[in-house]
């Protein structure tokens, strides 16, 4: 599909000229929006005054790591999403497809069911972390020296196959019914009561993991005309695979250990920006981090202004709305291969 002109003329070439405004406009209502009403205004008031008083309080411990993470978070999913799509050939890969995000939520629910989780606060995003960098030493020890797209997802899904029965195996074992319901509703995934100490910890494990995946750009794009074809350009297949794999499991590991499972935002996200920037897995990656990020700060967003109760849940937001686009997707690429 070829883009619209108004976006080839853009001054980037590609929708990154809309998309950096936007996530800048989300990130600013982010910062806006809450329950308790505080505005912008009275922040910068407080802050100026010195005083330090409850709007400031509440614009640093409670909107400011949520809107942080939002972007951060958004950003590395749609950018995993991208790169897995462009090294696997596959349009229904996602960050799941290699056990990374499923290892990193047992990790998580492992500090929860041992009790650690209430002696040390950033023992739930550490524990995912660690979760996510073992599934990255087993994905390469049962793919072994050849690191090819086959051995890769049988080894992903051997993986996720294990971590959902681990996973399963905690909650029912469970003796405490609150700790249950904390795993439970962890596992929903959302940036609520989240901490800058979170912020902290995350954003160099994102950041290391967006830099690796951006600078396999080139061989994504060698890739997609094949993996012969990228050898004989010269770019080492196997190193590139494992470029893609530990970048996805610092960036997801990471953003799942900190906000627990938000699903179909790296399906959706490079899905809906693909036509826009031709089939060059290298130029749909940035797009992807901005668009990722637009999506989960839109969603953040809307939980909250969902009236007054309990606030849904960030997961089950993005896969009421990815469960429907991913149908759409499987039906139309059945109808292409008929």
């Amino acid at each position: 599909m070829i883009p619209p002109a108004w976006i080839r003329r853009s001054p980037l070439g590609h929708p990154l000229a809309l998309l950096l405004p936007l996530t800048a406009a989300l990130f600013i209502a982010s910062l806006s929006i809450g329950a308790s009403g505080v505005s912008l205004a009275g922040v910068w008031a407080d802050w100026h005054s010195g005083a330090g008083g409850m709007a400031w309080v509440i614009f640093t411990e409670i909107r400011l790591p949520r809107a942080l993470l939002g972007l951060l978070v958004g950003g590395a999913l749609g950018m995993a999403g991208a790169a897995l799509q462009g090294m696997l050939r596959n349009p229904l890969a996602e960050p799941a497809v290699i056990g990374v995000s499923p290892c990193a939520a047992l990790g998580a629910v492992i500090v929860f069911y041992s009790g650690w989780a209430s002696s040390l606060a950033l023992a739930v995003p550490l524990g995912g972390i660690a979760g996510a960098l073992i599934a990255v030493a087993l994905l390469f020890a049962l793919a072994g020296r050849s690191v090819g797209v086959l051995t890769l997802i049988l080894a992903g899904i051997a993986l996720s196959s294990f971590a959902g029965a681990a996973t399963s195996l905690a909650l029912s074992l469970s003796p405490n019914p609150y700790a249950l319901a904390e795993i439970v509703f962890w596992m929903m995934g959302s940036l609520a009561d989240r901490t800058l100490d979170q912020v902290y910890l995350a954003a160099p494990f994102i950041g290391v993991g967006a830099a690796l995946l951006l600078s396999a750009g080139p061989a994504l794009d060698a890739l997609s005309l094949g993996e012969d074809t990228a050898q004989s350009l010269g770019f080492p297949v196997r190193r590139v695979g494992a470029r893609v794999v530990v970048g996805t499991a610092l960036a997801v590991g990471a953003s799942v250990a900190v906000t627990g499972a938000i699903g179909f935002v790296g399906l959706v996200v490079p899905h809906l920006l693909r036509p826009l920037v031709g089939h060059q897995p290298r130029r749909l990656l940035l797009p992807s981090f901005a668009g990722g990020a637009c999506l989960v700060l839109a969603a953040d967003t809307a939980v909250r202004l969902g009236g007054p109760g309990p606030e849904l849940k960030l997961g089950v937001v993005t896969a009421l709305l990815g469960a429907p686009f991913f149908l759409g997707l499987v039906l139309a690429t059945r109808r292409r291969l008929a």
